[in-house]
């Protein structure tokens, strides 16, 4: 799938999930690192995007894995990403 300018604005918009800890790793991934990845990845957030909020607080928090390959390889993207900016 080809993500068009528009699909990359609503992930954008999607990261915002009003759960505080939630938004303070997927905003400023979202900010920084969506124009820059790969069609593969991109697919993965939007897949993530999909979740129900507590499940995503419970991958993200490494308190429970999540169950698909592709999840957890996005999950770790997220964490990396964010790791490396408050470094």
């Amino acid at each position: 799938m080809k993500f068009s300018e528009a699909d990359i604005k609503r992930m954008y918009w999607h990261s915002r999930r009003g759960m505080l800890e939630l938004d303070l790793l997927l905003v400023p991934f979202a900010q920084s690192c969506l124009g820059e990845l790969d069609e593969v990845s991109l697919s993965r957030y939007g897949e993530l995007l999909e979740q129900e909020d507590q499940d995503l607080f419970m991958w993200l928090t490494r308190r429970e894995p999540a169950p698909t390959e592709n999840l957890r390889q996005i999950i770790e993207l997220v964490l990396s990403k964010n790791s490396q900016a408050s470094a």
